[in-house]
């Protein structure tokens, strides 16, 4: 589903999403085909699910958004740093 089609069919509303077709394209990423994982009754409630799932299911390309916005801006960030996996956190 295309994001202007979402918006119509959930006015007002926040979602978390799925990337299920993306692109990058000038340090955005673009959302080609969507569908949505959640309908949420608020933007603290999309957060915490969006990180729920996306801890639980990290391979997903998952996003929260209000259907407010005409459209949907992701900047791509390198990421810099390091990521931990339970395998190599050292123990406390």
């Amino acid at each position: 589903m295309e994001w202007r089609d979402i918006r119509n069919l959930h006015p007002d509303r926040w979602l978390v999403l799925e990337a299920l077709e993306a692109h990058s394209e000038g340090g955005h990423r673009v959302l080609d085909q969507l569908a949505i994982v959640e309908v949420c009754s608020d933007g603290a409630t999309a957060h915490k699910r969006y990180r729920e799932l996306h801890h639980a299911q990290h391979e997903r390309e998952l996003y929260f958004a209000h259907t407010q916005n005409v459209d949907l801006l992701i900047d791509e960030r390198p990421w810099v740093g390091v990521r931990w996996n339970d395998e190599a956190r050292p123990s406390r």
